[in-house]
């Protein structure tokens, strides 16, 4: 024949095993939240696109090519000015060593010949480049400005979601804290590696995000205190609730005054502060506890 036993989950220490268990619930929370957190910013590159007009692109990719021309125009000239430089230092000696020179003299003007009009070309191209350097200046400043607010709406997005993600995150640790504790599940231990997951992750945006909009200089501290302040006091008025509901049901199960402690007697009355610790039941008007859950009579609640 077995028989159960009703105990209050606070009642049993939690194990080590527990414990150990909650915190590689936690890391491994923990990387999960943080590869989620740091892929915000992929999900929100990826829903906006920069609008660029095809004519601004068209003046930018045709700056680009000017360019290029530019610069191999340049090259061919360089390469000519040697070519040149070497076929007239090969006339020079054959006039000098009165040697025939026809041929050289031939090849020296032919050279002479390629580096004008290599000259000529990097003119025309310097000048083509000037002629679409204004609209394409004109049209990168309009795409920068562009994908500048693009930027700026991805950022917006990423934050959004990032706070969405901690708060809700935040928000089903609590409350699965909560829910645990009423039901007075064994489980409730685990519960505390979300919540502190959730409470890193918020540490990690905060940081992100304070100096973007918060100069920790000016209101930094002061919006911290603020907010630290309110979260305590929220804090502890959840705390005293919570004690006040759990305190007299301990303190009766231990045959003590529900209100100072002291250990009670037979009599209605506690020796210690002099409250009534007897009182008739709502329901049978039989002598009941004060604080009890349960009448012992008609098992009212």
């Amino acid at each position: 024949m077995s028989t159960r036993t009703s105990v209050d989950v606070e009642e049993i220490r939690t194990t080590a095993s527990e414990k150990l268990l909650a915190v590689a619930l936690g890391v491994f929370l923990l990387i999960g939240g943080l590869w989620a957190y740091s892929r915000e910013d992929n999900w929100a590159r990826a829903a906006f696109e920069p609008s660029i007009a095809a004519g601004d692109r068209a003046a930018v990719d045709a700056r680009f090519e000017a360019e290029n021309r530019v610069g191999r125009a340049v090259a061919d000239a360089t390469a000519a000015r040697q070519e040149l430089v070497l076929a007239r230092e090969a006339y020079r000696t054959a006039l000098d060593a009165n040697q025939p020179a026809n041929a050289l003299r031939l090849e020296y003007e032919g050279r002479a010949r390629d580096y004008e009009a290599a000259r000529t070309a990097t003119r025309a191209a310097r000048a083509a480049a000037a002629a679409v350097q204004a609209e394409a200046v004109a049209a990168s400043a309009r795409i920068a400005d562009e994908e500048e607010r693009v930027r700026d709406r991805e950022a917006l997005l990423a934050f959004v979601l990032r706070l969405a993600f901690v708060v809700g995150f935040l928000g089903a640790g609590l409350w699965l804290l909560s829910r645990l504790r009423r039901a007075g599940s064994r489980w409730f231990t685990l519960t505390f590696s979300v919540v502190g997951v959730a409470a890193v992750l918020s540490f990690v945006m905060a940081g992100d995000y304070v100096t973007d909009y918060v100069d920790p200089l000016d209101l930094g501290p002061l919006v911290l205190s603020l907010v630290g302040i309110a979260l305590t006091l929220v804090g502890f008025a959840a705390l005293q609730r919570y004690l006040a509901r759990r305190i007299p049901a301990r303190r009766v199960r231990k045959n003590e005054c529900p209100f100072c402690g002291y250990p009670v007697g037979d009599g209605p009355h506690c020796e210690g502060c002099g409250r009534e610790v007897v009182a008739p039941c709502a329901r049978c008007a039989r002598p009941r506890r004060v604080a009890t859950l349960h009448c012992r009579a008609c098992g009212e609640a």
